[in-house]
């Protein structure tokens, strides 16, 4: 069901364990837009060798970051797609706070500018609960606290002065994580449609 006639160019922001990949999923069919994955986007150019995915493999086969410009590559060939015209929704980029300044330039030249960031906030001892029950769910044991731990801070230093860039713009919207599934979703879906609600 598409809640919303107006095109949502949203980029999705939280912590890793927040439950952003799942509220993507679920706005994706909710607002009738693309769900735009950079880690997806990895692994299809990559399957489907296009010369960009040739290149991105050289650097993950070398167990190395695949640079900015690639990824921000990958994503400007995404938007070009006829399902982005109503649409979309940024998971997983930017994060850090060159890469929103490079994402903005791009947006702004193909003329899809974004309407809202929208950073899904989660304490940090629910987010340790949650990677920590993945973990032995999927039997990652690399998964510990400490790790998980580093993982929070590595975000806190790095992605979350993305959420500053985009209140700076006047373009942030900061949602309560915590709760069910449902609880979630109905809190994003009220702030992508009444911004000024709260």
């Amino acid at each position: 069901m598409i809640l919303t006639q107006k095109i949502m160019r949203i980029v999705l922001l939280g912590p890793p364990g927040s439950g952003k990949g799942t509220q993507a999923a679920l706005l994706r069919d909710q607002l009738g837009v693309a769900h735009i994955s950079t880690g997806v986007l990895l692994r299809e150019a990559v399957e489907q060798q296009t010369e960009l995915g040739k290149k991105a493999k050289s650097y993950m086969d070398a167990g190395e970051l695949v640079p900015d410009d690639l990824v921000l590559g990958l994503i400007e060939e995404r938007l070009g797609q006829p399902d982005v015209a109503r649409g979309f929704i940024l998971d997983g980029y930017p994060r850090n706070l060159s890469q929103a300044e490079a994402l903005d330039s791009v947006l702004e030249r193909i003329e899809q500018p974004v309407d809202a960031a929208v950073s899904v906030t989660v304490n940090e001892s629910e987010i340790v609960d949650r990677l920590s029950r993945r973990a032995i769910e999927e039997g990652r044991s690399d998964d510990t606290e400490e790790v998980i731990r580093n993982r929070m801070r590595v975000y806190a230093e790095q992605t979350a002065p993305v959420a500053g860039h985009y209140a700076r713009r006047g373009q942030l919207r900061e949602v309560d994580g915590m709760g069910s599934v449902e609880e979630v979703n109905q809190r994003l879906l009220d702030t992508l449609e009444n911004p000024d609600a709260g």
